[in-house]
């Protein structure tokens, strides 16, 4: 038995329909169902000073910092002595020992915190303007810094005159007031710099740019 021909004029379907492909290099010829692969984020600008400078500035940024507190503790103990204790004697020795302390070691410790401190945050990723809590600490070092030029010694000064012309100690604010704000500055600075709080500023949330 002879098969049939089909008529020309009738379409032949495959059982499986294709779609052409256009040619290569068609603005057509895109893969659409191809998933993009997620941004990367863009890196922080990169730290201006070496491992060995970084590490050897934390260290004398530390110990600096730990010597202002201790300092700033004993004045705090010398001025409560001072303020209460009666002996002539005892009161002078003890404003004499925190004018020593404010003349020859509390100055040079706190220019030390501070200029260790602006090398740390200028010197690495964490910026002096780009998170709350930097920028806080800096300010409250700074004003800190100047209120012992400015406040602390000559209060500790004119105590000690007064003392040492066999006087009696003229105001207790004089010897009390700045170790009681230094210490709680400081504290508090400690406190931040270990929870670090308060996220970036506006500054540090734009998108960082690479060195040059």
């Amino acid at each position: 038995m002879t098969r049939p021909y089909s008529d020309a004029s009738t379409p032949v379907y495959s059982r499986r329909e294709t779609t052409p492909r256009p040619p290569s290099g068609s603005v057509v010829d895109v893969d659409t169902h191809t998933e993009q692969e997620p941004a990367k984020p863009h890196p922080g600008p990169p730290p201006r000073l070496g491992r060995p400078a970084r590490r050897a500035a934390l260290v004398v940024h530390v110990i600096a910092s730990a010597g202002w507190l201790g300092l700033t503790l004993g004045l705090l103990a010398l001025g409560i002595t001072a303020a209460t204790d009666g002996s002539a004697g005892t009161v002078e020795a003890s404003v004499r020992a925190m004018k020593l302390f404010a003349d020859w070691l509390l100055l040079p410790v706190a220019f030390l915190t501070l200029l260790s401190g602006l090398l740390l945050s200028l010197g690495t990723v964490w910026g002096l303007a780009r998170y709350r809590w930097v920028y806080t600490k800096f300010w409250l070092t700074l004003a800190t810094t100047t209120a012992t030029v400015f406040a602390l010694r000559p209060g500790v000064n004119s105590a000690v005159t007064a003392v040492a012309a066999g006087g009696p100690l003229p105001d207790a604010g004089d010897v009390l007031f700045g170790p009681v704000v230094s210490l709680s500055a400081y504290v508090f600075m400690t406190v931040i710099s270990v929870l670090k709080p308060w996220g970036k500023t506006r500054r540090g949330r734009r998108k960082p740019q690479a060195f040059a």
